[in-house]
């Protein structure tokens, strides 16, 4: 290979040399270390602070090693453009060493890191996994590692509407709170909500669906969630609106609960978290819970190619632990094998890169408030996680689905069309007055409406 220029003689010499004879391409960045030397490559500039990145790599040379780096800031990359550049290169660098090879790159990334290779800690942010998968208390544990952090960074991020899935977008110029309040309007639209039913919400979140479905539709409903910190801040806000003798929010299991049935569930961003092994059951407990002819909507993050995920990764281990996706294909079949018929299908992956950009900018924007509430490590987590999961939906890498269907065994009353879900009835003109007085635009027909749907 082409070796890079080295402007200062210290490390950046040290690692040129390690370079040396190892048939590699170019560097795509360039290096700074943290004794200022530079060893320059691509436009994007990474900065190893500290020689125990190169402790976490040779003890891990795999993602976890550079998650590790990065998480603890031993490596960084300041420019959120730069980040941007590196992560679009995950696809397409990829270095062929032999054995040899990595021994003498080990040998010499030993020499360089010294001392640091003791020093070098598992990061505090790293999610402990301990019990059977999928079990009732491993689960639990797998929440709260993600959303029992604080009720305040989550304002910080999403912010006012606290709904933590992806908005639906009539432009992409639209406001994120006003597409949250079109996407939580379009659940109730696609389950026909009537005022008088019962609802449940798997994974309610902060109670953001229920409050709207209570004040706009006239139901009643259950929210469970397994995060503690999560159910506190929706009493709250239930309590604030008004709706406390129409909505209850529970710590509880999907799996516990015995006092169905409901006329209409909804699922939203949580069967991530079932498992791909446990969709049969997921899908039998729904029904289980679901009013004969009722409507079930499942909304979530799919795969879009069958090939198993990678075991362990950033992902798995800081933000999403023992999360699985897999196509949507899967719960589909799930939903036919245990009693349900598939009615609409809609693809909303645009719609999540958007949404995803509209987070990062607010992390961003309220960084310093962020890192106070948190801790760095868990900002640096969400800023990779957001930054990089707004690419793999701009390119296609993963998707997200609505799926609505409906229990056998009684009419389901759909009717033939499905204009009322898409551009709602006079009820919905009620609503488009209210959003108006408090500036959010209503929906447009005008909009690509059945965007990726197939009924």
């Amino acid at each position: 290979m082409q070796l890079p220029l080295v402007r200062q003689p210290e490390i950046a010499s040290a690692v040129r040399r390690a370079l040396a004879g190892v048939d590699v391409p170019a560097l795509p960045v360039t290096l700074r270390f943290w004794d200022g030397s530079v060893l320059e490559g691509g436009a994007p500039v990474v900065e190893v602070r500290d020689p125990a990145a190169i402790a976490y790599v040779l003890r891990s040379p795999n993602q976890i090693g550079l998650a590790r780096a990065w998480v603890t800031g031993a490596v960084d990359v300041p420019d959120d453009a730069d980040l941007e550049a590196i992560l679009r290169l995950r696809g397409s660098f990829h270095i062929p060493l032999s054995k040899r090879d990595l021994a003498r790159l080990a040998l010499s990334a030993a020499r360089i890191a010294g001392p640091a290779l003791l020093k070098a800690p598992v990061p505090a942010t790293e999610a402990p996994r301990t019990g059977r998968l999928h079990s009732l208390g491993r689960d639990k544990a797998a929440i709260q590692h993600h959303y029992d952090v604080s009720n305040r960074f989550y304002e910080q991020l999403l912010g006012p509407s606290m709904v933590y899935s992806c908005a639906y977008f009539a432009e992409p110029a639209e406001t994120l709170e006003a597409a949250q309040a079109r996407k939580l309007d379009r659940i109730c639209r696609k389950l026909r909500l009537q005022p008088g039913e019962r609802l449940l919400d798997i994974g309610c979140g902060w109670g953001s669906l229920l409050i709207h479905a209570a004040r706009e539709y006239g139901v009643s409903g259950v929210g469970v969630t397994l995060s503690e910190a999560q159910a506190a801040l929706a009493r709250t806000r239930i309590a604030d609106a008004g709706l406390s003798d129409r909505i209850e929010i529970r710590v509880q299991d999907y799996r516990e609960i015995t006092d169905g049935p409901f006329d209409k569930i909804a699922s939203v961003g949580m069967y991530e978290h079932v498992g791909r092994g446990e969709l049969a059951h997921y899908t039998a407990a729904v029904h289980e819970l679901l009013v004969p002819g009722g409507l079930f909507l499942n909304h979530g993050i799919a795969r879009l190619h069958s090939d198993p995920p990678a075991a362990d990764t950033f992902i798995y281990r800081y933000v999403f632990p023992d999360g699985e996706l897999s196509p949507v294909t899967d719960v589909m079949v799930a939903m036919e094998r245990n009693g349900f018929e598939v009615r609409d299908v809609e693809s909303l992956r645009e719609h999540y890169a958007l949404t995803l950009r509209r987070w990062v900018a607010n992390l961003t924007g309220a960084w310093d408030a962020a890192v106070a509430e948190v801790g760095e490590e868990r900002a640096r987590v969400w800023r990779l996680y957001m930054l990089g999961s707004a690419l793999g939906f701009e390119e296609g890498d993963v998707t997200v689905y609505q799926v609505l269907s409906a229990r056998d065994g009684a009419p389901h009353g759909l009717p033939l069309q499905r204009a009322d879900a898409i551009r709602g009835g006079g009820a919905c003109e009620t609503r488009t007055r209210t959003w108006a007085r408090r500036g959010v635009p209503a929906y447009s027909s005008s909009a690509s409406a059945t965007n990726g749907a197939v009924s």
